[in-house]
């Protein structure tokens, strides 16, 4: 068989592969700051916001490992990974919508619940399209650019982040809209970002699909080296665990302590906020206070995105002047010292500083992790590893939501920035861990 070497993409050719995760991230972006918030609108307790939250690592546990596993058997006129792609945002689209709307349908069912199956529907479709990406980047690269692909990928994560997280409070003071509902709902200025978020996820992932190419069936026999069986007929799902390269599973512990610390602050900052910076008791959840702290949280995590995107431009210069494993330790220390140093903040202002180092770690999460993994993996069966890569990104979350709130309220006597503080002790485990790796090229 014929083999050669993968073509180098240009500039524009990177970006476009990968701008549909600025909609995905602008989507993530808007749960992540607003979830929480918009579940205890509609009643929910604060020890139990975890539960709530198992929503996306679960649907992501089931989803993407199915999803890589039957997007390296794709053929369309699509190809193999952008019909995937497609299907997922148009969902996604429609559950971003509807979330904040849940008290639409009380008539049927009580919001509470209502909320939770959309956020569930939101988190599947989400995952449907995010999987790919990361498989689309293994297919179409070769080994010297793999590491600016994910970088670009993680740039415009942070930018669709950024945008995600600050529009609410972008649409309170520069547009107008109501913070504050006058029903006890969800907020206009809530609603309305969500609205613009699933149409600006729509319009990258189309973006995407129109503006790559994949390499046909047999482009991509040639490129990778693969014979016909071996394209046609990829491994099963049990024998790819069976074999599943030692670099993958050291990388496994790197990411499992790393997202139980992000699980952490997602679920716990904006309660963590409002008690520990505007002194508001657990329960007060329709008050002014409270909307300016779910706000000021969406803020945040708008910075930690804003820095991740300037970092995500200086890791392929960064990891190549150290390596790939010293750079992510150190970015991953940063964020965990980054985390606890929101316990010995209460200026609002002051916590902007803290968030730099939550920035650097996120950069890198998203992308230093996946360079190492790409060089370990068979070449025909880069969807379905990445698909079980992403089980050790949503077992800690997992875990975190059927006793993170306990922990809270038992061991931590409700407070909710102590969760956030164990989040950074996670992400400085995660960086002694990476030091173990092995990164093959």
């Amino acid at each position: 068989m014929t083999t050669s070497q993968l073509p180098q993409l240009k500039g524009p050719a990177l970006w476009n592969m990968s701008l549909g995760f600025l909609g995905i991230q602008c989507a993530f972006g808007l749960q992540n700051a607003n979830a929480s918030r918009i579940l205890q609108t509609f009643g929910a307790d604060v020890h139990h916001l975890t539960w709530f939250w198992l929503a996306a690592p679960l649907t992501g546990m089931l989803v993407q490992p199915l999803v890589g596993h039957y997007s390296d058997r794709t053929w369309t006129r699509l190809g193999r990974r952008r019909p995937y792609f497609l299907a997922g945002a148009i969902f996604s689209a429609i559950a971003l919508c509807l979330l904040p709307q849940a008290g639409l349908f009380a008539a049927f069912l009580p919001p509470l619940i209502v909320g939770a199956l959309f956020l569930v529907l939101m988190d599947a479709s989400i995952n449907v399209s995010m999987e790919p990406f990361r498989a689309l980047v293994a297919d179409l690269l070769p080994s010297a650019q793999r590491t600016a692909g994910f970088a670009i990928q993680t740039f415009l994560i942070g930018v669709g982040a950024v945008i995600g997280s600050w529009l609410p409070y972008v649409l309170t003071n520069l547009v107008g809209f109501d913070s504050v509902s006058q029903d006890d709902g969800v907020p206009a200025n809530v609603t309305w970002s969500f609205i613009f978020g699933a149409m600006l996820l729509l319009a990258t992932i189309t973006w995407t699909v129109l503006r790559t190419k994949e390499h046909p069936p047999e482009e991509y026999q040639r490129y990778h080296n693969l014979s016909k069986d071996q394209q046609e007929q990829p491994p099963s799902l049990m024998s790819a665990i069976s074999k599943m390269p030692r670099t993958m599973r050291q990388l496994g512990l790197v990411q499992f302590l790393s997202w139980f610390g992000l699980f952490s602050m997602w679920v716990f900052t904006t309660p963590a906020l409002a008690t520990h910076v505007w002194g508001l008791d657990a329960t007060d959840t329709h008050s002014q206070e409270f909307s300016e702290a779910g706000d000021w949280g969406g803020v945040l995590f708008g910075v930690y995105n804003l820095i991740a995107t300037l970092y995500a431009l200086a890791l392929p210069s960064i990891a190549k002047r150290t390596s790939r494993r010293a750079t992510h330790a150190l970015s991953l220390a940063c964020g965990g010292l980054g985390l606890m140093s929101m316990y010995f903040i209460h200026d609002k202002h002051l916590l902007l500083l803290s968030m730099v180092g939550v920035g650097i770690a996120w950069a890198s999460i998203l992308a230093m992790p996946y360079a190492m993994l790409a060089g370990a993996l068979p070449a025909g069966q880069m969807g379905i590893y990445m698909g079980l890569f992403n089980f050790f990104i949503t077992l800690p979350q997992v875990l975190n939501g059927l006793f993170g709130g306990l922990i809270v309220e038992y061991l931590y006597d409700g407070s909710a920035m102590m969760a956030v503080c164990m989040g950074g002790v996670g992400f400085l485990l995660a960086a002694i861990a990476t030091l173990r790796v092995q990164d093959e090229s």
